[in-house]
């Protein structure tokens, strides 16, 4: 529970250096007389904390922990597991983890809320340009596309998941919303062009379509991305302060602009064929 503590007053370090000199302090009594302060007192060495902490208005001791071989999150799990099954505490005594895991755990009580409020505006602005439920679908899916990138570069590089690698993450959905939405963009022209001409009849038509806007969209693809990269990869060589955050941001986006390139060229095509394939299949029966 609570403790009391009494006030000490101290006398000046060159009169408390020496028991032997402190003694022989003289007190005055109220008639004038000095009485030596060893015949006042009983002199004794006592080993006392350097100071005393409070916090909440109860005393507190800390421990502090440097961590090197793993993560916040990852070692106070443990760390809590192994102090409750080796520790008993007596009674008016707690444990709190506090420091950066404190600090980590109100991030992720924000990130909780920021992340699905992130891709919900994505969503609804690209179905207002889309209108079409299936096109937002499609483009959603660059985000797992840059995620398999992100993460083994993060492998790569030891980082583990703290709050700036989330906030790479949130920056590279809105990046791939947004090369999703111009890939989409050129196959429907493409799509749109062979529809208007009349000569698209059949699957072959179809292919013939897609990978006319495909083709297209390889040179704006490959410059969008290297852009980026130029961009972010003088970050990874940075150093000073705050370049350790900053390459934690950094990192997840040049991973993911690499494996969203390669992924969106080879895998939405496919996509998009085997979509506008059963539109045709539904058209041709009608």
């Amino acid at each position: 529970g609570l403790e009391r503590y009494p006030v000490n007053l101290r006398y000046g370090r060159e009169l408390r250096d020496n028991i032997d000199e402190l003694k022989g302090v003289l007190v005055p009594t109220p008639t004038g007389a000095l009485i030596p302060m060893g015949q006042l007192a009983d002199f004794s060495m006592h080993k006392g904390p350097m100071q005393i902490k409070t916090e909440n208005s109860r005393p507190n001791a800390w421990v502090y922990v440097d961590l090197k071989t793993s993560d916040i999150g990852s070692y106070v799990k443990d760390a809590q597991k192994m102090v409750a099954q080796n520790i008993s505490l007596p009674a008016g005594y707690s444990i709190i983890w506090s420091g950066e895991f404190e600090y980590m755990q109100h991030a992720e009580q924000r990130l909780m809320i920021v992340i699905p409020m992130t891709l919900f505006i994505i969503f609804l602005i690209i179905y207002l340009n889309t209108r079409s439920f299936t096109k937002v679908a499609i483009i959603f899916l660059a985000v797992p596309f840059s995620l398999v990138g992100t993460f083994w570069f993060l492998y790569l590089l030891g980082y583990n998941l703290s709050i700036a690698v989330w906030v790479g993450i949130i920056a590279l959905a809105g990046l791939d919303a947004e090369t999703g939405v111009i890939m989409l963009l050129y196959l429907d022209v493409a799509y749109k062009e062979w529809k208007d001409k009349g000569i698209m009849r059949s699957a072959k038509d179809l292919v013939d379509s897609i990978h006319n806007g495909a083709v297209k969209r390889v040179r704006p693809k490959i410059m969008t991305a290297s852009v980026i990269i130029a961009g972010l990869l003088p970050i990874m060589w940075s150093a000073g302060t705050g370049a350790d955050v900053m390459k934690r941001i950094a990192a997840p986006m040049l991973g993911g602009v690499v494996t969203s390139v390669l992924m969106e060229l080879a895998v939405y095509p496919v996509i998009y064929y085997l979509w506008k394939s059963y539109e045709l299949k539904k058209q041709l029966t009608s």
